[in-house]
Order: C-alpha cells, then structure tokens, then sequence
C-alpha cells in the first residue's frame, strides 16, 4: 500500500531541514518564511533489519524494503485558513495526504527567526491546529449547505449525510479536530469522503537543539484538538539539523555515528516507527530467489487482502498462505528445513496477518 505524510508547521521551525534528513533531498531550507512554495515530495525507505537476515538465508537477486512518500508543504500561519501566507494553496496538498507530520519548534536560535518572535510549543501548535480546524469549518459548512437543500427531498441517504454533517460542524466549532469525534462505522467511511483535514492521524515531532532536557516546560501534547500545556506521550523528539548531517553520511558510516553520540539509534527511525504505531501499520515479508521484499498493511488485515497488496489477483484467486515467523525462518536456516521442521503453517481466508510474517501465497490463477 502507498502512504503519504504531509509535513506541516509554522514557518522556520525546522520542516525542510526534517525533510531533507529524510529524503537526502536537498531542497532549500532558508531563513525566511515561506522558503517552500511547492511542495516538496520525497520516498523514504522504512528501515528493517529482518530483510537483511533474511536474505542471507535466501540469497535473492534483490533487496525490496517498503517506502513512504513525505509531502514538505509551505509553512502555515495565523490566518492561512482564510487566504493568509499561502492560505488555502497549501491546504489543498494535505487533504491528498493518509497523516500529517506537525513539526514543532523548541530549538532556539538567534539568527533564525521566528514568525512570532519567539519561541512557544505550545502556542505554536495550537496556531496550525486551530487554522487546520477553521479550514475543515468551511468546508463542512459549504458541504452543508448544499446537501441541508438535497435532505429536502426526503432522501435517506442525504438526511444521513446531514446529520453527521450537523455533529461533525458543532466539533469543528467549538475548536476541536474530527478525529476526536465518537462516530460509528458507516459515519467513519462516509467522512473519509469529505476531505477534511482534521479527521486524518497526527504526529508530533518537537525539533529540539540538542539532547532534549528531561522536563521541558512547554511541550505540545499529543491530542490532536486544543492544546494543553505539559504532557508528550506521541511527540517524537528530534534534532533535525543533526538528523540532516546523520543522513548525509554514506550509509555505512552512520549507523557507527550514531553510537557515538550515544544513541540507540536514530531520530528518522524513531520518526518512522512512531508513523507506523500512529497509522496502525505492519510489515509481512516475502523471500525467495528472486527477491526479499516488505509489505506494508493495516493491522487487523486478513491473508487476502495482504496477498492483494503484491497483485490484485492475488486477491481474487486466493486459496491458502503458508506463514511462518521471521525468527523461525531464521532460525530454521532454510525454507526447506523450516518445512521438515513443521515450522510453516497452512493459514486460510479468516487468518489476520501479524507483523513479521514471512509468507507464501497459494493462487488459484
């Protein structure tokens, strides 16, 4: 599955730096609002050490990790949600997005200014969530109007669509973000229709300057609604400036850096796994002669679906997968030895799909 984060926050607060750490892009990273106009798009391979093992068990012709693509969007400011900085242009290019990445400035720095003149987690956070929320206001209450004119006709669906419309305005109203909002099943895939911002998951990253100190005093929280002051369960923290120079060593010279700074690894992996914690996603693995290879999947998938995600007809045609885990496989040393062992299991259509299977699927063509 392809996924996509947007990377958001106050101008200069460190968003194209984080970028760059990630991509290995250079793109401009200057001392002044609005640096980033376009927004800048780079493919992030996810980091697994499983894949490295496993291939040198099975010896394949090549190495396939998954990826995630980071959108660098224009920073945002107070007003932005009626038209002020770049306003609703960078708006638009969320909205495509599966989460956003809302980098928060702790750092201080006096030759890089601060759009506000100084420097407040907090306040800084609730700025972009609350312009995230007026943005959504509208666009409810425009989608509102016209389907309060539609609802008039006695239509079931649209009475539907009108009320949750109703619930969804009366959150926004009051400052808080959707996906704060209790909805059932059918109310949750109907407002995926909507192209709200607000109702997509949210990571927090605070960029700091160096080691962060262990009670910083204004730390944003994790919710995505009002900001409250304390509290960083979900934020991850980072140094984007040292992330950069990290990621603009050759490969493998940074694994020995980052020990030396005494880190169990880096700032980027932390941002990565907490992108997957937040989305609620997994890893399967295939291996073979021809390739190694991860597969990203929503947690709670079954075999089908998850044979879906390397061919459509996968899907379709599936009939059983054999699984087993990737330390068994390891440990097994071979495919072959894992099935004299008894090691492989044969799973049907009602079997969910656990991060670290290594899989085999069974295709009626």
């Amino acid at each position: 599955m392809s996924l996509s984060i947007g990377i958001v926050g106050l101008p200069n607060v460190g968003k194209s730096t984080l970028f760059n750490a990630l991509t290995k892009k250079n793109v401009e990273a200057s001392n002044y609002p609005f640096c980033t106009i376009d927004p800048n798009v780079g493919v992030v391979k996810v980091p697994d050490f499983r894949l490295e093992k496993l291939a040198a068990i099975s010896k394949p012709k090549k190495i396939i990790p998954t990826f995630i693509e980071f959108v660098d969007i224009a920073g945002l400011v107070k007003g932005a949600s009626e038209g002020q900085g770049l306003g609703n242009k960078f708006l638009s290019h969320i909205r495509e997005c599966d989460a956003i990445l809302e980098v928060v400035r702790e750092f201080k720095d006096d030759n890089i200014v601060h759009v506000n003149g100084k420097i407040d987690p907090a306040g800084d956070k609730e700025t972009v969530n609350l312009e995230l929320v007026l943005a959504d206001l509208n666009t409810a209450e425009k989608r509102l109007e016209k389907v309060t004119r539609e609802a008039k006709s006695g239509n079931k669906e649209m009475m539907a669509l009108k009320n949750l419309l109703e619930k969804v305005k009366k959150q926004l109203a009051a400052g808080w973000a959707v996906r704060e909002l209790a909805l059932n099943e059918e109310e949750i895939k109907e407002i995926k229709n909507l192209g709200l911002i607000t109702v997509k998951p949210i990571i927090y990253v605070l960029n700091v300057k160096d080691e962060p100190p262990p009670h910083p005093p204004s730390r944003p929280n994790a919710s995505g609604g009002r900001v409250s002051g304390g509290g960083d369960d979900g934020v991850v923290q980072i140094n984007a400036k040292l992330e950069a120079e990290i990621a603009g060593l050759p490969e493998n010279e940074q694994a020995e850096y980052i020990k030396e700074l005494g880190l169990s690894e880096s700032g980027l992996d932390k941002l990565i796994k907490a992108a997957y914690q937040t989305l609620g996603l997994i890893t399967f693995l295939t291996t073979g002669a021809d390739e190694t290879r991860a597969w990203t999947i929503k947690r709670g998938v079954k075999a089908p679906e998850a044979a879906g995600v390397i061919h459509t007809d996968f899907q379709k045609g599936f009939v059983r997968a054999e699984v087993i885990n990737w330390q068994k496989f390891i440990e097994a040393g071979s495919e072959a030895r894992a099935r004299e062992l008894g090691l492989i299991r044969t799973e049907g259509k009602d079997y969910v799909m656990r991060d670290g299977d290594v899989c085999n699927f069974l295709i009626n063509s």
